[in-house]
């Protein structure tokens, strides 16, 4: 070999272009070291564009990880199923679309055990929280009739009569149809008496899943008032 001509300083392409001209027969040993050369070289460089690829991998999986936060996952999990594509990588399009559909089950789940199903924990939560509302709405019923002299003659002028962002609900908050909310069930027995309760579950009157306010002393309320049925 010619050990006037420093092979190592020149570049792949130059690399290259000496092997596809030199003659291999005449200069074997310089033929044999520029190959060594290119082989070098693109083993570096592919262990360059390895090392990169598994970098953005790494920030890839991450962003898929992130994908299994309830709801705010789902963006993330878009971003990391787009970012699989772009990249071919199949292992980061799964990490992606299980977080999503992480959160569709979970939400799925919720709404179907707030929502759907009977005699569970939800439905115990809402009977509490419609107690604490019908109280709620006893005390407005009561100042109502301080300041206008006479009970209100229906929910519907009740709420009219409240201040803007008040914290009184007089929607049936065991009704579990978020289509059609009704108010609470609410009726004037006489100038000095009156009656409110939950229509329950069913939303029907008078079944055995109405929720009665808890008995109040010295106010017009009738916990226990009889209702009479389709009234």
């Amino acid at each position: 070999m010619d050990s006037t001509i420093d092979y190592s300083k020149y570049t792949l392409d130059e690399l290259i272009d000496v092997r596809e001209n030199i003659d291999k027969d005449a200069y074997p040993d310089r033929f044999n070291e520029v190959n060594r050369l290119i082989t070098e070289l693109m083993l570096d460089k592919n262990e360059s564009v390895e090392g990169s690829s598994d970098s953005a991998g790494c920030l890839g999986y991450v962003i898929g990880g992130m994908s299994f936060i309830p709801l705010i996952g789902v963006l993330f999990g878009i971003i990391a199923i787009i970012w699989g594509f772009k990249s071919k990588n199949s292992k980061l399009k799964y990490v992606g679309s299980a977080g999503i559909l992480f959160t569709v089950i979970l939400y799925g789940s919720l709404g179907y055990f707030g929502f759907v199903q009977e005699d569970g924990v939800y439905d115990e939560l809402r009977a509490t929280m419609t107690k604490t509302q019908l109280t709620g709405a006893v005390q407005s019923i009561e100042f109502y009739k301080v300041q206008n002299g006479q009970y209100p003659d229906s929910l519907e002028i009740l709420q009219k009569s409240l201040p803007e962002n008040s914290m009184v609900f007089l929607h049936d908050a065991a009704q579990v149809s978020m289509e059609e909310t009704k108010l609470y069930y609410y009726k004037v027995i006489n100038e000095n008496s009156y009656h409110i309760r939950s229509y329950g579950r069913d939303g029907i009157i008078n079944t055995k899943d109405d929720i009665l306010p808890s008995p109040i002393e010295n106010v017009g309320l009738v916990a226990d008032y009889q209702v009479v049925s389709g009234l």
